[in-house]
Order: C-alpha cells, then structure tokens, then sequence
C-alpha cells in the first residue's frame, strides 16, 4: 500500500480507501449492502491490515447507521483512533423538516455535532459536502465550514460532485474571504467513464485539489461478471443500475481488461482499478465490499503494474471523443 498526500496538504492516506455504503443497510441502501456489525468489524480489520488508514461515510449511508457501524467497529478492534483519516459528508435529507436538508449554516453545524455523536469521535479528519445546493449560496456554506475547521471539530474540508465552474467560484470565494478551502474533491471516475479528465482534472492538477475517485467499478460493472447480454442474476447493477455507463464502449473496454488481466493472472477489476492508481490527479480510489473475498481482490490491485503498451491500449479504447474547446485549446497549444 502506498500514501499519497491529500491534495496540496500534510495529510497522507492511503492509495485505496474504505468506503461504508455497504453498512447496515437501511432505505434505499438495502440495495446496496446490509451487513451486520460483526461482518462490519471484518471488513475494517481486513482493510487496516491491508494498509488502509482511510475510511469515508456519509450522515445519509443507511440514515445514519454507517457512521455509527464505522465508530463501533473501530472500538471492538480497539484502533487507535489518531492513525486512521476518518471522512464523512453533509447535504442530503435527515429528516422531514425544510432545513435538514442542503447545505446551510444550520443544517451543516447540526449535522456535523450528530455525525461525531453517531461515530463516537471528537473531531472528523475531512468533511465533504456531498455534492451542490442551489438555494444555499457558496459564502454562507463555506463560512459554516470554516467554522467547523476554527472549533476543532474538523481539520479539513472537502467536496464531492461539483462541476469545474463551481469548484472554481467556491475556491476563489476561500481565497478572496480567508475561509478554509476544499482540499479534495470526490467523485466518480472510472476508465468506462473519463468525463472528468474534460474539465475538472486539470482545474484538479492546476489549483492542487485531491481526488477521491467513488464508484470505480462503475457499479460493479466493470467487475468482470457481467456479460453484454447483462444476463447475471446477481451484483449491484441488477438491484441498483447506477452510475449510468455507456455500456456498449464499457464492455468494449472490459474486453480488452480481461485480456491484460489473463495475462497477469490478475481479475478484470483489478486492471480497472490498477488504471485509476496509474492516473495521476487521483490521490485515492474508495472501495466497497460485501464479502471479505471482495475486499481482498481490490486490495491485491495496488500490486498490479503496467507495461506501457498495455496502458497505451487502455487509453485507445476508453479515451474520449474529442469536444469543443478541448480540441481547438490543444490544437493551439501545439505552438507554444
């Protein structure tokens, strides 16, 4: 396992992350996982023995019950808790009132106090906001946040699916007002899915904001154990058909995974997620598991390496079409 800085801070964590949507299981997360505590208590010891010293959750994962699942699941294994970067989230509903939603002050300082109160902590390592609120203006989010980040309650913030523009302005707005600033950004990126590489990696690499990859294998379709005619009865993509995928070109992509994978003697996944630890602006690739088996094949990728012609055949056929202003920006930097 290798420890990669968290965008332009201090902070290492590890390569691959230990992501908890498949804890607990209430709602709509039943579709994703519904593990018990003691299931819950393996998959963690098996990660931080595997290196990972990075687990994210959110406040809406199963209504709350996955943060508390992560909490206790670090007391019976008695962690210390100082050596694990603990990350978890805020926007989404908690309730049926019109302010336990989004991303105001009120609703994040509230949020905040009862996600520590769930996992049992006194601070959170990186708290996200999980993604944009239209109603709520950048300045007064940021301003709760840098608030969080002054009481100790926090020590860094980040976002999670924000387009390159709102990423831009908010940065702009820490910088002008002295408020703390984003340090990572999540979201989803997998080699069936390279639309971040158009704007929001390079504003990535340009203004040093980390990247924490989620979903990325793409649902599990790029796992290897669906078949063009989607003719397997079981996995997430049949209960949960989400992120949506160009399937076709995703299958295409698998095809040639699955080659370079028989080569190895490695699985189709891992060559996905082996792809993503080779791509530069990721800092992290968060995994999920349902089974302890699960979890060991995704760890094994971080061994996997490359020879550049078969990095050069991943690039051929999962690149993306050209677009307008990329082509025309590339075309004329060619001078320079």
């Amino acid at each position: 396992m290798k420890y990669n800085l968290l965008g332009n801070t201090g902070l290492y964590v590890s390569e691959l992350c230990l992501g908890t949507m498949t804890f607990g299981g209430r709602g709509m997360w039943t579709a994703i996982g519904t593990l018990p505590q003691d299931q819950v208590n393996g998959l963690v010891k098996q990660s931080v023995d595997g290196g990972i010293n990075f687990i994210d959750t959110a406040n809406i994962y199963s209504e709350g019950l996955s943060e508390q699942m992560t909490g206790q699941a670090i007391r019976d294994l008695g962690l210390k808790r100082d050596n694990l970067v603990i990350a978890t989230k805020v926007r989404g509903q908690m309730g049926e009132g019109p302010n336990e939603v989004g991303l105001s002050k009120k609703h994040i300082l509230q949020q905040a106090d009862e996600s520590l109160s769930r996992l049992n902590m006194d601070y959170i390592d990186l708290y996200q906001i999980h993604g944009f609120d239209q109603l709520t203006p950048f300045e007064e989010t940021l301003e709760a946040m840098d608030m969080l980040v002054k009481s100790g309650k926090v020590r860094y913030i980040g976002c999670s699916n924000l387009a390159a523009w709102q990423l831009m302005k908010v940065l702009g707005i820490s910088a002008q007002q002295h408020l703390s600033k984003f340090v990572s950004l999540q979201a989803y990126y997998t080699i069936a899915g390279r639309d971040l590489e158009r704007e929001v990696i390079p504003l990535l690499l340009d203004q040093k904001v980390g990247l924490m990859v989620w979903s990325p294998l793409a649902g599990g379709l790029l796992s290897g154990k669906y078949s063009r005619d989607m003719e397997t009865k079981e996995g997430r993509r049949v209960n949960f058909d989400f992120p949506p995928v160009n399937k076709e070109k995703a299958f295409d992509i698998v095809d040639v995974m699955r080659k370079i994978a028989n080569n190895k003697g490695v699985t189709v996944a891992q060559i996905a997620l082996a792809w993503l630890l080779h791509q530069p602006a990721v800092s992290t690739v968060i995994i999920g598991a349902n089974k302890p088996e699960q979890l060991a094949d995704n760890l094994d990728s971080v061994n996997v390496e490359f020879e550049e012609s078969e990095l050069k055949k991943l690039d051929e056929v999962s690149r993306l079409d050209p677009e307008y202003p990329g082509w025309m920006i590339e075309r004329q930097g060619s001078s320079r």
